[in-house]
């Protein structure tokens, strides 16, 4: 049930492509194997009010936060961490080198008993991905 919420800056849009960004992320996810395909659910939000550093407007901003039930071990989730900051390093590398621009990124648990699920997704999905 992993949730990858993406908060940027507004003045990325028409910079970077954010929908693109999504999808890098959904198969990044995948590829670890930590993060199962079915659960999957990544949104992204241009934040309407922010300031960044000393407020000049040109400064951007991507924040990627991932929240997972408990369960996985510190070794998967550090290298399902390292994978997903990777694409998404490399995703904005030329952001990243042609303007003010900052990238960040955090993994974190979820607390089972305090978070209830359901959902009938999997009996839409093809059954490969199930």
């Amino acid at each position: 049930m992993p949730h990858v919420m993406i908060d940027y800056s507004p003045n990325l849009e028409g910079r970077l492509d954010i929908a693109g960004l999504c999808r890098t992320l959904r198969d990044a996810a995948v590829a670890t194997g930590v993060l199962p395909l079915a659960g999957l659910r990544l949104r992204a939000t241009a934040c309407t009010h922010v300031v960044i550093a000393d407020g000049n407007p040109d400064h951007a901003f991507l924040d990627i936060s991932v929240r997972l039930r408990a369960g996985r071990t510190e070794e998967a989730k550090a290298a399902a961490t390292a994978a997903l900051f990777a694409a998404a390093e490399a995703f904005c590398a030329e952001l990243l080198a042609t303007s003010s621009f900052m990238l960040s990124f955090e993994m974190r648990d979820i607390d089972p008993a305090l978070s209830p699920k359901t959902s009938s997704i999997r009996r839409y999905l093809p059954g490969e991905i199930q």
